[in-house]
């Protein structure tokens, strides 16, 4: 990919072309622990996204903040389509 964009004769460097842009809000998501009933926010970068062949294997995971335990959460089409788009690491597991 080159650093600038030819229209019309004229080109376009990167720097200009992205000079106008503002840094983006980092996402926050909302979350629960199951075990000490815990309600807080989290960033993309304290979540996990596993992708299986089924939606058995399909999943999310955090550690809670509050009382430090491993929370697996079943993810569905939509919750996997927000933490991706969220910025949240995607692991996609392969059946063997």
């Amino acid at each position: 990919m080159s650093e600038s964009a030819s229209s019309g004769g004229r080109g376009v460097s990167v720097a200009s072309a992205f000079a106008g842009m503002r840094s983006v809000a980092p996402v926050i998501f909302r979350a629960g622990c199951p075990d000490c009933r815990g309600r807080f926010e989290l960033g993309a970068n304290a979540l996990r996204l596993a992708i299986g062949a089924s939606s058995r294997t399909t999943f999310y995971s955090f550690t809670c903040p509050d009382c430090g335990a491993s929370v697996r959460k079943p993810a569905g089409e939509r919750i996997v389509e927000l933490l991706t788009g969220g910025g949240v690491r995607t692991l996609r597991l392969h059946s063997t």
